[in-house]
This record gives C-alpha cells, structure tokens and sequence, in this order.
C-alpha cells in the first residue's frame, strides 16, 4: 500500500502557484527525500500533506485516508518535524518532551521510559534539567526532532531537520531515523545537504517552480544527471603552477583547484579517459611525478545542480 499517494496537486496563493500539478507516491517504509532550491513548493507540500494547508486542486491520500475528509485520522497517525523552532521555553528538556507525551495520551509509565531513551539517543542527557530557552540552537532542533519520537506514528515529517547540528550530531540523528525506518516508519524528508539525502533516502524527487522535475533512487539521479567526474592527483613534488597552466587549457577540462588540506589536484572533466593520460604525458613533459591518480564519482549535489540547469533552459 502507498503510505502517501498524490495526483494532480496544486496549491495557488492568488496568482502565484506554490505547488503546480504535483504526482508522486511513497511507500511503506520508505524514506522519501523531497529536494529543491528555496521557494520551490517543498514546504507548501509538506503543509499540504500535513493537513495545516488545504489544496487547491488534486487528489491525496495519507495512510489511506483521504486529506479533504479524514484530516484527523491522518493528523492522528503523523508526526512533524518542522523548519521553524518549536519547543517550550520555560520548560526543562525533560519536562517538555513529557508534556508533549502526555498531549499524546502516552501513558505516563511509558512516557517516563522514552524520556530516558531519548534523552541518551539525542545527547541531551546532561542538559535534561535545563529550560529549553537556555539550550543551544544545536541543542533545540535535537530536542525538536526527539520529541516527536515521544508518540507512536506511522508517518514522519521531516523539513530540515538537522539545521545547526555539527558533524556527529547529524549523523547521530540519521542513524537513529534509519533504525526507525528498519522498524516500519516512513519518512518523508527534505534537506539541503545532499550528502544527507544520498545517506538517507530510498527514492528522491526533485522540485523546482512548483513542479516534479524527476523522482528517482540517489545513485540512479547520479548515474543520469551527474555528467561530471573529479579526477584527484598527487604530485611528488607537491605543486606545480606551470602544470595547472598546461592543464587549464585541455579542452575537456572544466576546471582544475588544489585542495590546501591535503595538496591533492581536482581535476573536472565529463572525459576522464581521455584527460588522464594527458596528465601524464604532462607531467612527465615538466620532469613531474604524479604519485596517486583515481577517479571519483560524480556526486548527488552534482546530480541535482545538473537537474536545475537542464529545468531552466
């Protein structure tokens, strides 16, 4: 069964079309990655999905039930993560994910039990006691996050979640998000750090003015649409401005950078077999020895630039 099934949907503020005649469906446990540059109709969609908006036109079903008649049935089964900070400023950490259990009718042996878990799982442990107005902005969309996982749903919403997260804080919470997939939940998830959604997502659509450009799984957009490949060298000698100069002008090179972390060459380029046995002959031509030589494969964000560029023109 789909978990979400929508067809021909459309959302207008007056003369502007937020979301134009949209079509997709996700599966049970399914993460559904939903991408797109600012102001293309993600968070209209999500607020559509999520009842608090109604359509203009078109057909949805959420969890079965149709959203212009079974708004609560749907509301009662969903759980949403929105942009927006949204928590209890006077109330402690702990304090505040209990309450939101109890507007969930939880029982409060249970709520006291996800509490603990929770707190743990999401690093806030320490901070338990803590009103949530004291809370770093880190810690406040963790808290935001782990509260919805104070009540039992079928369906989550996630939009942006990991906003001003550090490194481990985000893979920490996409970790715990994939367990609860492996469970049965289904996320619906929008971001604008690909590499989260390449780690995260089973299928991801792309929208831009207000319509799907493409849906497809994260190494399937990639394989279409990632035209571009990196080819990374060493040189023993380090650096070489004079081979960058000579490399610059090779016709199927886009562009050449140093990375000053390691001094490894990025070589860009649609032809790598044709552009790597230049580098050598190069190379060799200035008494120059390239060290490490492989090619990396084109990235999501590539994809999903590629995406763009191809929707505009």
């Amino acid at each position: 069964m789909d978990i979400i099934a929508v067809e021909s949907l459309s959302k207008h503020y007056g003369d502007k079309k937020a979301v134009d005649d949209v079509g997709f469906t996700v599966s049970k446990g399914e993460v559904f990655g939903f991408l797109g540059p600012n102001g293309a109709g993600k968070t209209t969609t999500i607020k559509v999905l999520t009842t608090l908006v109604r359509p203009t036109s078109g057909n949805v079903r959420v969890l079965g039930h149709d959203l212009r008649k079974e708004a609560k049935q749907i509301r009662n089964k969903i759980g949403v993560v929105q942009q927006q900070e949204s928590y209890d400023q006077n109330i402690s950490v702990e304090g505040g994910l209990d309450l939101y259990g109890f507007l969930w009718d939880v029982p409060k042996q249970k709520r006291a039990e996800r509490v603990e878990i929770l707190l743990k799982q999401f690093g806030l442990y320490e901070a338990r006691k803590t009103p949530s107005l004291d809370l770093s902005i880190g810690q406040r969309r963790r808290l935001q996050v782990a509260r919805e996982f104070m009540h039992d749903m079928d369906l989550l919403f996630l939009d942006e979640p990991t906003v001003g997260l550090d490194s481990l804080a985000r893979r920490a919470t996409l970790d715990f998000l994939k367990e609860k997939v492996k469970n049965g939940l289904t996320i619906f998830f929008t971001t604008h750090i690909l590499e989260e959604a390449e780690y995260l997502c089973n299928r991801i659509a792309v929208i831009n003015n207000g319509k799907i450009v493409t849906t497809d799984t994260p190494q399937n957009l990639k394989r279409k649409f990632g035209q571009s490949k990196s080819v990374d060298f060493k040189l023993l000698e380090g650096t070489s401005p004079e081979l960058v100069k000579l490399i610059e002008r090779i016709d199927d090179v886009n562009k050449i950078v140093q990375d000053v972390s390691d001094g490894a060459y990025h070589v860009t380029t649609a032809k790598p077999e044709v552009v790597i046995p230049m580098l050598y002959q190069l190379a060799a031509r200035l008494n120059l020895h390239i060290t490490s030589i492989y090619i990396a494969e084109p990235t999501l964000e590539d994809a999903f630039i590629s995406i763009l560029q191809e929707d505009k023109s």
